[in-house]
């Protein structure tokens, strides 16, 4: 049957972002340091696909058939699978020492006055390398906590600035998970999406440095780290340069992998063939929740879309923009929905996969590439991801750097100039360059 407008049908969603929010708000106020992940989203959102579930059989919707093919969705399934490649590929590299040749290169001569632009740098190449701010904050802020005190720095403005780096790094990384959601469920190139985010992101990225470096000048000298053999960050590169030149990222994340292997079996000591199989499966382990999501969350916008949720409220949004059908009016509509989930779940992946079927109508309806649509609502997450107290990158780096995480919020630069660059772009950026970027992204 033709799906008919309905709101009821989007209280699934509501009553997943209300359990996952409730519980992370209850367990925060009883002193949880990680609040919003003691009920992880998988779990959360059994009760709303129980409810969607009913939702659509009293609509005549074939439920159990609608939910079997949205989690089963080609993009679905492609993003699963790009998800464990990601997670093998970051292990693999993190086990031969990359991560630590990149840090420990990245600080090697700095002087006093480029500490704090240097773990901004470094930071944002760790996080675009791996495709995580989680894992780049577990391995620069214990380092960026020991040069704030060798240094007689801020604490929270040390850590401030590694989070900044991560967070753009993340934002623009082709094995982040963020950026992986935001293309699939908008249809976009990974290169495309990139090059869209870059010109957004390198204005904000530059400010912060600029700002960094003048907020640095107190500092005093460190002593410089070993380093790790610099031929180890060989395979990030790789992976970096495969995908910016247009390769299938399946491929790209596969010759991440070899390559990554190949550099540990030859300069990693003791690392063999043993070792790989088990950090390939530990990669894997580390997606296993966002893969479970990503499935459920297919069930739930099947189940949504078929009885007629999302319809509804692509409906609702034109409305709030005046029915106006620019291009313009629907980016602000992206970008607002992306903040405004992810400021209720605290995680911006999950942000971006319950909002990008919605996302992705309101491009359509509004003329927006997918490649612009995808940056719009990877950005917005971004931005309140790295500001709110209650998102794991701000709880990990408090915790690891021992300082208040209302005391990081404010210092994290990069997000806040991130937000206005974004904003500015959304503005101002000609309506006949955007018109070109729709024909050539939908090529």
């Amino acid at each position: 049957m033709k799906e008919s407008p309905s709101a009821l049908a989007l209280t699934p969603l509501l009553l997943f972002v209300a359990l996952f929010f409730g519980a992370g708000v209850y367990y925060t106020a009883q002193g949880e340091a990680m609040g919003f992940y003691q009920l992880r989203a998988p779990v959360a959102i059994l009760p709303a696909l129980a409810l969607a579930a009913w939702i659509a059989h009293r609509r005549g919707v074939a439920a159990g058939d609608t939910l079997l093919q949205g989690m089963g969705e080609a993009n679905i399934m492609l993003m699963c699978l790009i998800f464990l490649l990601a997670g093998a590929f970051a292990a693999v590299s993190k086990a031969i020492g990359a991560v630590d040749a990149v840090v420990a290169l990245g600080l090697g001569a700095l002087p006093p006055a480029m500490l704090l632009p240097g773990l901004f740098l470094v930071a944002a190449f760790v996080s675009l390398a791996i495709g995580s701010s989680m894992g780049t904050l577990a391995a620069v802020v214990p380092i960026a906590a020991g040069v704030a005190d060798a240094a007689s720095m801020d604490v929270a403005l040390v850590v401030g600035a590694v989070i900044g780096g991560a967070m753009f790094g993340d934002n623009l990384s082709i094995i982040s998970d963020t950026t992986i959601a935001a293309t699939r469920t908008q249809g976009a190139r990974m290169g495309d999406k990139f090059r869209e985010n870059f010109r957004i992101a390198l204005p904000a990225a530059l400010a912060s440095v600029l700002l960094l470096l003048v907020a640095g000048g107190d500092a005093v000298p460190v002593q410089p780290m070993e380093a790790p053999p610099m031929v180890l960050v060989v395979p990030y590169v790789l992976v970096l340069v495969l995908a910016l030149a247009g390769v299938d990222v399946r491929i790209v994340l596969a010759a991440g992998i070899v390559a990554a292997a190949l550099f540990g079996f030859r300069f990693a000591p003791e690392y063999g063939l043993d070792a790989l199989a088990g950090d390939i499966w530990n990669g894997f382990d580390s997606m296993a929740e966002i893969t479970f999501l990503s499935i459920l969350i297919g069930g739930l916008a099947g189940l949504m879309k078929a009885s007629g949720g999302l319809t509804w409220l692509a409906q609702a949004i034109s409305r709030l923009s005046r029915g106006g059908r620019g291009p313009r009016s629907g980016e602000f509509s992206i970008a607002a929905l992306a903040a405004g989930t992810d400021l209720f779940t605290a995680n911006n992946t999950v942000a971006i996969l319950v909002s990008g079927e919605v996302a992705r109508d309101i491009a359509t309806r509004h003329a927006i590439s997918p490649r612009r649509a995808a940056s719009v609502l990877d950005i917005f997450a971004c931005v309140v991801q790295g500001v709110i107290p209650w998102g794991a990158q701000i709880l990990l780096a408090a915790s690891l750097a021992m300082v208040s995480p209302l005391a990081l919020a404010g210092k994290v630069w990069y997000c806040w100039l991130l937000a206005a660059s974004a904003l500015l772009f959304m503005l101002f950026w000609p309506r006949r360059s955007r018109a070109a970027a729709m024909e050539k992204g939908s090529a």
